[in-house]
């Protein structure tokens, strides 16, 4: 890619059904990359639905605008497939916004793929990232994969965090390869700096953070904490996250009598992250498909020794001497862990294990306002391509399969008449825009305010 391109301020759309303030490796890449962007001089909104009470449009730190849009979920926090039903609320905000790219994050997210049809119905440059790893063999893959193949065949450019998660796609998706780039996840290091005194020198402690999913691999968990605990009587384990799998962690806690050695934390806000890790010594992750999974990078920087499971893009994350690997089996974990509890509880042999050493290496390793640059510049790639007409589209969409490439071609052609429909309904010239937010002005506002708490503080 040519990075010498003159700088070009651009609007991005940034749309999944994964943002804050749910918690995750999406919902982390959406709100940091979309930070970094906007330092880098451009406008970035994101589209998500709606969480609990927080619906409309709220302003995140610096001023990142995001519209939470009322929807259905229906399962692990995606929404209820629509199709058209988004389109004249979706249009209504790329043209206000006047948007020039429309980036969807994650495979799962219906957001996502719904943004990218009905954006390309309008004319507009889209990008995709795939977060995530899925198999050719169950039936969810299957359909998932032939959802995701009707999507990436219109997208002008398609990102994948990892090299595995590039072969997967590929795959998935039958893409040529030149369309995929490859630009992993990254963490703000200095928000994840190691405190050793936070740890209880008593206990060797393993964190776990993490979905309480069947694909995050929590029944291998459930299975190796009383083995882990009934051999070294100096472990205890911390676990944060929610999900449906919790009441099988709290029936385990209850049957092994394990109240004192597993602390359930629950659901854990993206501030108490580095809270919780640096209580640790060793962090365990038990995934069974990974593409990249951010949490270990998180972890390492907080000085954590990691356990993994050796699955999808996780053995390209992280040096040998941060990471211990598992095979996704019970047997497999538990004599991985007792490994690290080893190295850890004689950690003055072990120089290369020390937390402010991990910390310096994962810094230099990952930065947000690296992912940021190289996702600039596949959209300077994209934006000046000249549109096809829509027979050449319908044509991209035929190809995918015999009875799907018909139904696709269908959709298309139809959430096109619809474009057509809603602009003489609603004609573009009629959308109020909306008005530009001053990061000049928010700056100004901040640094009134801090002086105004700094004089309050000093005459009390």
């Amino acid at each position: 890619m040519n990075t010498s391109m003159p700088k070009r301020t651009l609007n991005i759309c940034m749309v999944s059904d994964f943002a804050y303030p749910a918690l995750g490796g999406v919902e982390s890449h959406l709100y940091n990359n979309s930070q970094c962007l906007m330092q880098r001089g451009h406008k970035v909104v994101i589209i998500t639905h709606s969480h609990g009470r927080r619906q409309g449009v709220r302003y995140l730190a610096g001023g990142l605008k995001v519209y939470y849009i009322p929807a259905v979920i229906v399962y692990s926090n995606a929404s209820l497939p629509t199709f058209f039903c988004t389109f004249p609320l979706f249009r209504q905000i790329f043209i206000r916004e006047q948007i020039d790219i429309v980036h969807g994050h994650q495979a799962f997210s219906t957001f996502c793929h719904e943004a990218i049809l009905h954006a390309r119905s309008m004319g507009l440059k889209t990008v995709f990232t795939d977060h995530s790893l899925l198999g050719f063999a169950d039936t969810s893959g299957i359909l998932l994969n032939k959802m995701l193949k009707f999507t990436l065949s219109d997208v002008h450019h398609a990102i994948c965090v990892s090299h595995t998660s590039k072969e997967n796609t590929v795959l998935r998706a039958a893409l040529d390869p030149q369309q995929v780039s490859v630009i992993p996840n990254a963490i703000i290091a200095e928000q994840f700096e190691p405190q050793e005194e936070a740890r209880d020198p008593r206990w060797i402690t393993i964190v776990v953070l993490s979905r309480l999913v069947y694909r995050k691999g929590i029944d291998l968990l459930i299975a190796a904490v009383p083995r882990i605990c009934q051999l070294c009587p100096n472990v205890r384990f911390v676990i944060g996250g929610d999900g449906p799998k919790r009441i099988d962690l709290e029936q385990m806690r209850e049957q092994h009598m394990l109240q004192d050695r597993v602390e359930l934390l629950g659901s854990v806000k993206a501030a108490d992250v580095r809270q919780v890790l640096v209580r640790g010594d060793i962090f365990l992750n038990t995934s069974l498909t990974e593409a990249f999974c951010i949490a270990i990078v998180e972890a390492a920087s907080c000085g954590l020794l990691v356990v993994s499971t050796k699955v999808g893009g996780i053995p390209e994350v992280l040096p040998r001497h941060m990471i211990t690997f598992a095979a996704p089996e019970e047997d497999s974990i538990v004599d991985s862990l007792l490994e690290a509890i080893g190295r850890v509880g004689d950690r003055h042999n072990h120089p290369e294990l020390s937390p402010r050493r991990f910390h310096s290496q994962v810094k230099k390793m990952y930065s947000w306002h690296n992912v940021a640059k190289r996702t600039e510049i596949v959209y300077y790639k994209i934006i000046d391509i000249e549109e096809p007409p829509l027979i050449e589209r319908l044509r991209r969409y035929f190809g995918i399969g015999l009875v799907a490439g018909k139904l696709f071609c269908l959709i298309a052609a139809a959430d096109f008449l619809l474009g057509m429909l809603l602009a003489w309904i609603w004609p573009a010239s009629k959308i109020e825009i909306a008005r530009q937010f001053s990061s000049e002005k928010y700056e100004h506002i901040l640094a009134n305010n801090k002086s105004h708490n700094l004089r309050h503080a000093d005459a009390e």
